[in-house]
């Protein structure tokens, strides 16, 4: 009995920033060295070159285009990257903070590269000059934003058009979407009111549908694609799950004492509102095992559901995995990606077709829903969801990365009133019957 007291009141382990940090690159150097192992050296220059060539709207699979090695040493670099600029502004190791750094690399396994995300984060940067606050307070707004960034390409390489003078309007359109990102952003938020977890998708999606209507109108149109690749299922799954045990075992050594698994539980009865911070609230070590488990459960969701593991839907999972320290957890998932599934059943689509299950992936925006409101309303966001975000994405042609974001939040928007108005009138009705 002593000794399980003493271990109950264990303190966890308190890591200095610059430790806190290094345990955030170690991250993205699993993938570094993945990538080293997956390919020579150089087939994974060619395949960089041949990513930051091409162009990278919805869907491009960098995997399929450039090879694993290649695709895996770019989310690293910039996921790197990203780190550093958030230790160089002096930002403290939060929720918000892991959250963007696991967008950053999962997005860059299918759409941002070390090429076409820096004039949207000079754009946001820009703002915040403007108004004189310093540039942490919008970087993460500015690494989100990024989602944009397959428009920059798109000019970048458009044809018939001066090199020099492509990359001059690349920049220009560039910093004045990263401008127009933060107050948009801030708006939007108030339509959703934090139940979905990807606001600037949202306000992304926006902009990319104003920026494709304008390049309509002078006759640039962007004809769809879809680079999927397949057949490396086994591979991904001894990766992935290998990545998972890690931040498992970093998460228990970080507590040191069975209390973790409490706070862990007590992750589990949060709503996951956006604005949620799990390290600041139930620590570092639950955090870390709700990323891995949630990362393990979206896995095995794409396996079980025969769908294909590659740049795409791993992409999909380390949204997950960065979310589930902002908002996610088990609970509040599984609902929103039972009724995305659900709405396969009375259509032409299956779960395995590459919309479909990213659909089911990135839905978990609307997490907050099933948090909030339970089960029944989660499935039904996530079927809602899954119909919305499988014929919005002709608006913006692909241009927007985070097209589940744009869904999620047009879906919140909508659902999160009416849903209101049903508990409204649930509760006058207990008040009528006292």
């Amino acid at each position: 009995m002593e000794l399980e007291k003493k271990e109950s009141v264990t303190p966890a382990i308190r890591l200095s920033r610059n430790h806190q940090f290094l345990i955030l690159c170690l991250f993205p150097c699993y993938f570094f060295i993945v990538g080293f192992f997956a390919s020579p050296p150089d087939e994974i220059i060619e395949g960089i070159i041949t990513i930051l060539r091409e162009p990278d709207f919805l869907i491009t699979d960098y995997i399929q285009l450039g090879g694993i090695g290649a695709a895996f040493i770019n989310a690293s670099l910039l996921t790197l990257t990203s780190i550093a600029i958030l230790y160089c502004l002096k930002i403290e190791l939060t929720g918000a903070a892991v959250t963007s750094i696991f967008l950053m690399m999962g997005f860059s396994l299918f759409g941002k590269n070390i090429i076409n995300i820096w004039s949207i984060l000079l754009g946001v940067i820009l703002y915040a000059c403007f108004h004189r606050q310093h540039p942490s307070k919008y970087i993460y707004v500015g690494f989100y934003g990024t989602s944009l960034s397959p428009i920059i390409t798109e000019i970048i390489y458009i044809q018939h058009f001066p090199a020099p003078l492509a990359l001059i309007f690349s920049i220009f359109v560039g910093i004045v979407m990263g401008f127009c990102l933060p107050p948009l952003a801030t708006h939007l938020f108030y339509a959703h009111r934090g139940f979905s977890l990807y606001n600037v998708g949202f306000a992304s999606g926006l902009i990319a549908t104003i920026v494709v209507s304008v390049f309509k109108a002078f006759g640039l149109d962007v004809e769809s694609r879809e680079i999927w690749s397949s057949g490396n299922n086994t591979l991904f799954i001894i990766i992935m799950f290998g990545f998972f045990a890690i931040l498992l075992i970093i998460g228990i050594i970080a507590e040191r004492s069975r209390s973790v698994f409490k706070k862990y539980i007590d992750i589990l009865k949060h709503p996951g509102l956006a604005g949620t911070d799990y390290f600041a609230e139930e620590g570092l070590g639950a955090s870390l095992i709700n990323m891995a488990v949630n990362g393990a459960f979206a896995t095995l969701f794409v396996i079980t559901a025969g769908a294909q593991l590659n740049g795409p839907t791993l992409g999909g999972i380390f949204t997950i995995v960065g979310f589930s320290a902002t908002g996610k957890h088990l609970r509040n998932i599984a609902p929103i990606m039972f009724g995305v599934w659900l709405s396969t059943l009375p259509a032409s689509r299956h779960i395995t077709d590459p919309s479909v299950i990213l659909a089911a992936l990135f839905s978990t925006t609307l997490a907050p829903i099933a948090g909030k409101y339970g089960i029944i309303f989660g499935i039904a966001a996530g079927f809602l969801h899954a119909c919305l975000a499988l014929n919005i994405g002709v608006i913006n042609n692909g241009m927007n990365l985070y097209n589940n974001g744009f869904a999620g939040g047009l879906i919140a928007t909508f659902l999160v009133p009416v849903i209101n108005s049903f508990e409204d009138r649930r509760a006058r009705a207990k008040e009528d019957v006292f």
